[in-house]
C-alpha cells in the first residue's frame, strides 16, 4: 500500500495529496502524459508530511519549467492573474481586454452618473443592445472568499446607474445587466443572493464551464505575468502602459523594445507570445 501524504491547503486545512488532482492541473497546462508522469514520480520522493500547497505548486512549476516554458506558464494561470495586483487597477483592464476580444466596446475606471450619486465603474461593457456594468473584486493572495457583502453592495450601486440610465434618450432600449468578477472563489451566500437578484457573478472557477478560468483557457488569453521568459521589472512597465494580455504584445510586438528590452531577448518572448496566444 502506499503511504498517504497530508498537505496543507492556503486556508489551513488539511488534506490527502491526490495524484489524480495533481495530474489534472498539469494536463490543463498542455503537458503531455508522460511528461505528467514523470513530474509526478519525481514530486511523490519530495513531498514530505504536512508540506503546503503553495510547496507543491513551485516543486511542479519547477520541473515543468525545465521542460517547457509555455507550459509552465499555462500551469501558473492562478499565481499569474494574482501578480495582477498589488492594487486592482491591472486586473480591471485584464478583464477589460478579455472582453474586448470577444467582441464588446470597453471602457475602464470611468465615472458613471446615478440617480442619487455618481459611481466609479470598473468596467462598462456594450454589446449591441445590451450593456454590462461590470464590478472586480481583485484578491493578491490565497484563501480569500468574495462573501455576501460584496454583491450586496454591488447591487444597490448597479440598481442607482440603471435608475438614471433607463431615464436617458441615449440609452434607450438598452438591456442593462450588473456583472461581479473576481479571481478567487465566492461563498455560498454570495452566490445565493447573486442568483436571486439577478448579478451574474464569474469566479475563478465559478461558473462551471464559463468561469473566468475558463474563459483564460478556452480563449488564450494569459495576462503577460503568465510568462517565465520576461522579468518581473518588464512586466510591470507594459502593465503600466495597460499591456495586460500576451495577445496585446503579439499584435504589436514594437512594445517589447520599447519598454528597454534587448532584441536578442525579444525574440525569444515572442516565441512564447506565440506559444500562449495558440
Amino acid at each position: 500500500m502506499s503511504k498517504k501524504h497530508i498537505v496543507v491547503k492556503a486556508t489551513g486545512e488539511l488534506e490527502e495529496f491526490d495524484r489524480l488532482k495533481l495530474a489534472s492541473s498539469l494536463s490543463r497546462s498542455g503537458a503531455d502524459e508522460q511528461t505528467i508522469e514523470n513530474i509526478i514520480d519525481e514530486i511523490i520522493p519530495w513531498l514530505k508530511e504536512g508540506a503546503s500547497t503553495k510547496e507543491l505548486y513551485n516543486k511542479a512549476f519547477s520541473l515543468l519549467r525545465k521542460r517547457k516554458t509555455s507550459t509552465a506558464a499555462r500551469y501558473s494561470l492562478k499565481k499569474s492573474i494574482m501578480e495582477l495586483g498589488p492594487s486592482g487597477y491591472p486586473f480591471e483592464h485584464f478583464i477589460g481586454q478579455l472582453l474586448k476580444y470577444q467582441g464588446f466596446h470597453v471602457q475602464v475606471g470611468v465615472i458613471v452618473q446615478g440617480q442619487c450619486v455618481n459611481h466609479e465603474v470598473d468596467v462598462v461593457a456594450t454589446s449591441g443592445n445590451k450593456q454590462f456594468i461590470v464590478e472586480c473584486k481583485f484578491y493578491n493572495t490565497q484563501g480569500k472568499f468574495a462573501g455576501v457583502q460584496v454583491p450586496l453592495y454591488i447591487k444597490s450601486r448597479v440598481e442607482d446607474i440603471i435608475r438614471k440610465r433607463t431615464a436617458l434618450p441615449e440609452f434607450k432600449d438598452i438591456d442593462f445587466h450588473g456583472w461581479i468578477v473576481t479571481n478567487t472563489r465566492f461563498t455560498s451566500d454570495a452566490v445565493q443572493f447573486g442568483k436571486c437578484a439577478g448579478l451574474h457573478l464569474v469566479g475563478w472557477d465559478f461558473p462551471d464551464k464559463y468561469s473566468l478560468r475558463d474563459m483564460i483557457e478556452q480563449n488564450s488569453f494569459f495576462p503577460v505575468t503568465a510568462m517565465t521568459s520576461i522579468e518581473k521589472m518588464y512586466k510591470n512597465i507594459l502593465m503600466n502602459k495597460g499591456i495586460v494580455l500576451c495577445r496585446q504584445i503579439r499584435n504589436n510586438p514594437e512594445v517589447l523594445q520599447e519598454v528597454g528590452i534587448k532584441p536578442m531577448k525579444v525574440r525569444k518572448i515572442m516565441t512564447e507570445v506565440e506559444e500562449l496566444c495558440s
